[in-house]
């Protein structure tokens, strides 16, 4: 059933998220800059069109405090630029520039920049450049993103198992299509209240703000969020009709269809697939991807609980149809995530060297049990049919008496052939003799005779029920199951539970690791941010964290290396040292050095100094701008070390 496919799922890797996240293309002033008069405005020029908030922008004097500036602005009426305007009047040193925009796949993008008017200043003081992101908001946003996922999923899919597959009784099914509609009610209502305070980095008390409120109601991803709360509602009426009139016609799976795929384009106008590179190619793959998610996972869903609620009459041949639909399903999965995956990655090395792709390989695993369980359950499933083509063959071979009498067989003769006499089933006909307690019952069995054309009767003896009493019970079906044509045996329908609730499980895990996804910058968005960096300026300083390990108790801990600037010419290196409860601690030695493979420069030696609580040195000086290799050797006892390398980015 879906072993091959699902295996081609799995190598393809279908993932969510496509390429987008605006990355910043290029500043005015340029960052670094030094001016020799003060410029009256700021403009920022992104890969892709940008919203703007009512804090797009800080900008912080040399002393760090923050300069009143006009109101953030879409430049040129372009939509994938953005500026202020700054007072007339600015003093001599270097001004920070903190923004925070959203990208058209509805993301909130971060990132500063620096410039100097008449010199740059002496201090490089921190300063505060406002929120990145509250974390209990980013926890409920992705809470609510994950639980609508789910409940899409249970909706549409139950909706469709309901109209493809028949099962003879959807009462129990009532209920997930209910639990679905509700959830993913709530889940939009909680991402439509959660969205002003997820964009502008704020914690969830805000979420009430009118205005704020207000500026998510007209925006993109708002619009998507009404829009699906009004289909909803259309969705509610079309189920309560179908429950009521149990229509089943081509017009009501249409507009059951039309519905679902209404509910899927909420995602993709309003995710990745409306932003990056050939988006009309990426909305139509989105939409199938997710139709098809949720025609698979939620029929799993739906499976489980026909199998647990519904009595087995006709349950074979639901399973079989639902083994058809399934493929299919996992087909169209198998295509759109290699489109998905290509323009999320970009490259095989994105595996490794980005969160994307390690997410993604997450996934894969996951996936990978998902193959094993369907694997299983496709045993499951075969059995039954098998089982019932047997049967169908059996009843084939039976001839029919009347006509056989009536001149079936041989042509003119009256006779039946000898083929068909093998084949014949006697035919048992109870007829009473007698009522009352002692009753008998003769019981003559017909065999055709292939030479003479007549039939021999043999009779037995048999007690009789007595007149008006129940009937006897059927004979048991040779198959060990229940006695109805289509059921399942006990054992069977025990796997099959067991094999389906695997997957059902492993589902709501893939869901929850492709929500992540949906929310993590892909990894050939990271490329081209990164190839814009020289130019779009990274934050004036250098951050890296080193995990390390030496194998030994108490020898595991990170460092955190800040560079400042991270330019070319002397800069100043502090390390921190954590222990692995995360507390600063210290270690006897630490030593720092830079490579420039690239050009054969190096190693330069930090000279790192213990001030007591850190490690630091006031002048490391790197000639050249490009991606050098920093070395750090750590030392937690007199024999204890281990060493560490990581790369670092130099700006010229």
């Amino acid at each position: 059933m879906l072993l091959g496919a699902v295996l081609v799922l799995l190598l393809l890797g279908g993932a969510g998220p496509a390429s987008a996240h605006a990355a910043l293309r290029s500043t005015d002033p340029e960052d670094g800059s030094v001016l020799k008069r003060a410029p009256g405005r700021i403009t920022l020029s992104f890969t892709e069109s940008v919203g703007l908030l009512d804090d797009s922008f800080r900008v912080l004097d040399p002393g760090g405090h923050r300069l009143r500036t006009g109101e953030a602005r879409h430049v040129g009426g372009r939509s994938d630029t953005a500026g202020i305007s700054l007072p007339g009047k600015l003093d001599e040193g270097t001004y920070t520039v903190a923004w925070r925009v959203v990208s058209a796949d509805s993301h909130p993008v971060t990132g500063a920049f620096t410039f100097s008017v008449g010199k740059a200043s002496a201090t490089t003081a921190a300063v505060d450049t406002g929120p990145d992101e509250d974390p209990l908001t980013g926890s409920l946003h992705t809470i609510a993103r994950w639980l609508a996922y789910l409940a899409a999923a249970l909706l549409i899919g139950t909706a469709a198992f309901v109209a493809l597959c028949r099962p003879p009784d959807p009462s129990p099914l009532r209920t997930l299509l209910v639990t679905g509609w509700c959830t993913l009610l709530g889940a939009t209502l909680a991402l439509l209240v959660l969205r002003a305070p997820y964009e502008a980095g704020t914690g969830p008390a805000t979420a009430f703000d009118a205005s704020a409120l207000g500026r998510t109601l007209t925006s993109r991803p708002g619009l998507a969020l009404l829009a699906r709360l009004a289909l909803l509602l259309l969705a509610a009426g079309f189920l309560v009709r179908q429950s009521r009139r149990r229509d089943r016609t081509a017009l009501a799976n249409g507009v059951g269809g039309a519905l679902a795929v209404g509910l899927a384009l909420t995602w993709a106008a309003a995710e990745h697939a409306s932003a990056g590179i050939q988006v009309p190619v990426a909305m139509t793959s989105s939409v199938l991807h997710l139709l098809a998610t949720a025609v698979w996972l939620g029929g799993l869903a739906a499976l489980l609980t026909t199998l647990y609620r519904s009595a087995d009459d006709g349950l074979t041949a639901v399973v079989s149809r639902f083994s058809r639909i399934a493929f299919v399903s996992v087909t169209v999965l198998a295509v759109t995530g290699l489109y998905q995956s290509w323009r999320g990655l970009g490259s095989w090395s994105a595996f490794a060297d980005s969160t994307y792709g390690r997410l993604l390989a997450a996934k894969l695993a996951a996936v990978t049990v998902l193959l094993l369980a369907a694997g299983y359950s496709r045993r499951w499933t075969a059995r039954p049919a098998a089982r019932g083509d047997e049967e169908a063959d059996g009843r084939q071979r039976v001839p029919d008496p009347a006509a056989a009498r009536a001149g079936a067989g041989t042509a003119g003769s009256g006779q039946i052939p000898e083929a068909d006499v093998k084949k014949a089933v006697p035919a048992r006909v109870p007829e009473p003799v007698a009522a009352g307690a002692d009753a008998k019952t003769v019981v003559r069995e017909r065999v055709p005779e292939s030479v003479e054309g007549r039939s021999a009767v043999r009779e037995r003896e048999g007690d009789l029920e007595p007149v008006g009493g129940p009937p006897s019970p059927p004979e048991p079906s040779p198959a060990g199951g229940r006695g109805e044509p289509g059921g399942l045996s006990d054992s069977h329908r025990r796997g099959l539970r067991r094999s389906v609730l695997v997957e059902v499980v492993v589902s709501a895990v893939v869901l929850l690791l492709t929500t992540v996804l949906t929310s993590t910058l892909p990894a050939r968005a990271e490329a081209e941010a990164a190839r814009e960096a020289p130019a779009a300026g990274l934050p004036p300083t250098s951050l890296t964290e080193i995990p390390f390990d030496t194998g030994t108790p108490g020898g595991r801990g990170k460092l955190q290396i800040t560079l400042d600037p991270g330019r070319t010419g002397d800069n100043g290196v502090q390390v921190l040292v954590y222990d692995a409860a995360g507390g600063v601690t210290a270690i006897p030695e630490l030593r720092l050095s830079f490579t420039l493979p690239s050009k054969d420069i190096g190693p330069i030696d930090a000279e790192l100094t213990d001030r007591g609580g850190y490690w630091a040195s006031n002048t490391v000086t790197l000639p050249i701008a490009g991606t050098w290799t920093m070395k750090a050797t750590i030392r937690v006892s007199e024999l204890d070390q281990v060493t560490e390398t990581r790369p670092v980015r130099i700006l010229g």
